[in-house]
């Protein structure tokens, strides 16, 4: 009964501090299991159970390190790049068009699994467009999250690895069954997307919108942009080289000949020397991508904490003890019955 309490009480704390942002996500991970381990009595053991909790998440962490580096490469190289630009010559100024190539502009960016990329990408390409047309942009800010709620079921999104890391079980053995259902949303998106764009044309038909004279020209701005800081990094010799990787790491991936964390470990290290081979470079990459990865990579390894003083005091075994002895069927089936009444 003491552990569950306390099981129960470290759960109800760690929330509460997170969305009362007392703490960030990171530091409550650490700090609050470690404090309820102590409350608890386990002083002694604590450093066992923590270095054993982040040993089991570490092929986590490594694979996504690598897998958003390997993708911040793809994404810098320009590898998306023909896609964007094709995708605005398709749309010419048609609503329902533009919504549709903007969710799968997000679904392809996504790939990264990193959704602040999804939105700036997304939002930079095709919110200038939606302006001049008069669309909502609240339609585009729908789509792309839809989209990138979709992909961030890949490994390396966040919650399939999670999700791994607490049944400490290989990322693939949860990922490989679920790509029906990945299809299935990624047409999802597409569906909502189509009739999204179908409701903003007859908007703007009913209120007398034209597409604008000067539709054109934006288009060849979008699909042509200036030399920049931001296009610096573009490598479009090496264009078809990073497509056939990008190919070969996917299906290795589906076909799992390696484990996760070695498939893209491999991937970055090719990649880094095919598209930046000097040290310079290589520096330069990492610098303005270290942030992402120290977000996710970071949660990972605090959340090892987490689950290894969780398991390591047998609190996880006490919630799942007194949720089997409480008497939630009872409660249950109460509750099933209220609310399939109307239904009956």
């Amino acid at each position: 009964m003491l552990l569950t309490l306390l099981a129960y009480g470290m759960v109800i704390v760690f929330m509460t501090l997170i969305m009362t942002k007392k703490l960030s996500p990171l530091t409550a991970l650490i700090l609050v299991p470690v404090a309820f381990g102590i409350a608890g009595g386990f002083a002694p053991q604590l450093g066992e159970m923590m270095v054993a909790g982040i040993t089991k998440l570490a092929p986590t962490g490594v694979m996504l390190m690598f897998a958003i580096l390997y993708f911040a490469i793809m994404l810098d190289a320009g590898l998306f790049e023909p896609f964007v630009q094709r995708l605005i010559a398709l749309v010419h100024g048609d609503p329902m068009k533009v919504v549709v190539g903007s969710a799968a502009l997000a679904l392809l960016v996504s790939l990264d699994g990193d959704g602040s990329t999804t939105y700036m990408i997304t939002t930079a390409a095709m919110l200038p467009l939606f302006r001049r047309l008069g669309m909502r942009p609240l339609v585009l800010a729908c789509v792309t999250m839809l989209a990138g709620g979709v992909m961030n079921t890949l490994p390396w999104g966040g919650p399939t690895a999670r999700a791994a890391s607490a049944l400490s079980i290989d990322v693939s053995t949860v990922f490989v069954p679920m790509i029906p259902a990945l299809v299935v949303g990624v047409c999802w998106v597409f569906y909502v997307a189509y009739r999204l764009g179908l409701s903003e044309r007859r908007r703007l038909a009913a209120i007398g919108a034209a597409s604008p004279a000067n539709v054109q020209v934006l288009l060849e701005e979008l699909a042509n942009p200036d030399i920049g800081e931001d296009t610096l990094h573009r490598r479009p010799d090496r264009l078809l080289v990073n497509a056939v990787l990008t190919v070969a790491l996917l299906a290795a991936l589906i076909a799992a000949v390696l484990p996760l964390p070695v498939i893209f470990m491999i991937g970055f290290a090719v990649a880094m020397l095919l598209n930046y081979p000097t040290i310079d470079e290589q520096k330069a990459l990492l610098s303005r991508h270290a942030g992402n990865v120290l977000a996710v990579v970071g949660l990972i390894f605090a959340a090892g904490i987490f689950t290894g003083i969780l398991s390591g005091t047998k609190m996880v075994d006490a919630m799942a003890a007194g949720g089997i002895a409480s008497p939630t069927p009872v409660f249950s089936r109460s509750y099933s019955a209220v609310m399939m009444a109307p239904y009956r």
